[in-house]
């Protein structure tokens, strides 16, 4: 266990401390030239292990190395035993088809100990081979391809909307947002300090519930809200007036809509026709992804909504109401 009687000569004594002075050393090797140096110079154990900073351990294997191998033993540090062998690219190939073609019979899904225990190789190394072929089991990501049969007319009308716009007319993105929850939660919860995030609790009380219709200037940025209490063809109806009275007259207007049923009906469709300037673009079916207002939504739910605490359905409209008003100072 260690050897504390090294005796240097002096070409080996040159050579280490060649290696403390030089800057471009490694610091492990660097400790491992002071430690020879050290018990050299009649140094015991407990200092050595003081003024280098490792263990007892650590001394007493770079003592015994230095005696086997010297000083390039030291640069060069000893030689790990052999490891596991390395999995086979066959083994690695039946991993990844596995995983992409077949399920585990109790999950959804591999996860990777019982990958690892399905074909008798660690965790870790299910790990390294789904970094290599970018597989991620755990992840899912949803879609939905619209089949709707006049798809690329309409897409190709509202993008010519948005990027070519008509002269002296306003495209306006409009849409409601549904059933938004004035939720009170159950305790007051902590305010954020240093080393702590806020909190709040994660059972709420429902207070009533509104509905947000707006429309967005595609060009300004700037947007028409109104807060209703539902969202029929009625309410609609009184949100397009709302447009009507707070827009230039003189403007056309083209409203991007999706297809909700309440925004083609009957009654809203007669007073369309008493009111020429306003012409609606529908977007394709499952594509609400088009409609820009959308955007506008997950902002407002973000940053006002989602953490809001609200006692009553009053308190909801008004904090909406005043996220628009600020949002339409700097649009």
């Amino acid at each position: 266990m260690g050897n504390d009687l090294i005796v240097l000569d002096r070409k080996a004594r040159r050579e280490l401390e060649q290696l403390l002075t030089d800057g471009n050393t490694a610091q492990k090797i660097a400790k491992r030239a002071r430690i020879v140096l050290m018990t050299a110079d009649g140094h015991g154990i407990v200092a050595i292990m003081r003024e280098v900073g490792v263990s007892k351990t650590t001394v007493w294997r770079w003592q015994d190395y230095f005696v086997e191998a010297g000083v390039d033993g030291l640069i060069k540090g000893r030689s790990k035993p052999p490891g596991r062998k390395p999995l086979s690219a066959a083994m690695k190939l039946k991993v990844v088809e596995k995983t992409v073609k077949e399920r585990p019979a109790n999950a959804a899904h591999w996860s990777v100990r019982s990958m690892a225990e399905e074909m008798g190789i660690s965790h870790t190394s299910v790990q390294r081979i789904w970094a290599e072929h970018g597989l991620k089991p755990h992840l899912l990501r949803s879609f939905k391809i619209s089949n709707d049969p006049h798809f690329i007319a309409k897409v190709e009308d509202i993008v010519g909307l948005y990027v070519d716009p008509p002269e002296k007319a306003l495209v306006l993105s409009a849409d409601e947002k549904s059933q938004i929850q004035a939720l009170d939660r159950t305790q007051p919860g902590l305010p954020l300090k240093k080393g702590r995030a806020g909190t709040m609790t994660h059972d709420y009380k429902r207070n009533d519930t509104t509905t947000l219709f707006a429309a967005l200037d595609v060009a300004a940025g700037t947007v028409i809200g109104e807060c209703l209490a539902r969202h029929r063809a009625d309410e609609f109806l009184s949100f397009l007036k709302t447009i009507d009275r707070e827009t230039p007259a003189h403007l056309n207007l083209h409203l991007i809509l999706d297809n909700y049923a309440t925004h083609k009906t009957p009654a809203v469709k007669r007073w369309l026709a008493r009111h020429k300037r306003f012409t609606l673009h529908f977007t394709p079916t499952s594509c609400s992804w088009l409609n820009l207002v959308e955007r506008l939504f997950a902002e407002i739910t973000r940053q006002r909504i989602r953490r809001g605490t609200f006692n009553d359905v009053t308190e909801l409209k008004t904090a909406i109401a005043e996220w628009i008003e600020h949002r339409n100072q700097n649009p």
